[in-house]
């Protein structure tokens, strides 16, 4: 799977990975729901360093179309849930 992480770029990630995304991606939603902006910002940054460490960054010219989009480093508690879907930001 391709993931874009906003401003950042592309990396891509074997499906293998997923469901160790999706644990950070859940606690991440737990956090969001409470409202812990600390919390948040720990899970969030741990979700995007796995994503960094269990992928394979994309040549900067490489335009391949992502299959998830992931926010900033920075992105707010806001931001992050107008990105959200029903089942967080990582389906499954």
């Amino acid at each position: 799977m391709i993931v874009r992480i906003m401003g950042e770029g592309q990396v891509k990630v074997d499906d293998s990975h997923l469901t160790e995304l999706n644990k950070l991606d859940d606690d991440l939603l737990v956090e969001l729901e409470k409202g812990d902006e600390a919390g948040f910002r720990g899970t969030l940054h741990a979700l995007l360093d796995a994503v960094r460490s269990l992928g394979e960054p994309l040549p900067d010219d490489s335009l391949e179309p992502s299959g998830l989009i992931l926010p900033n480093p920075d992105a707010t508690l806001e931001e992050v849930r107008e990105m959200l879907r029903d089942d967080g930001l990582i389906p499954g």
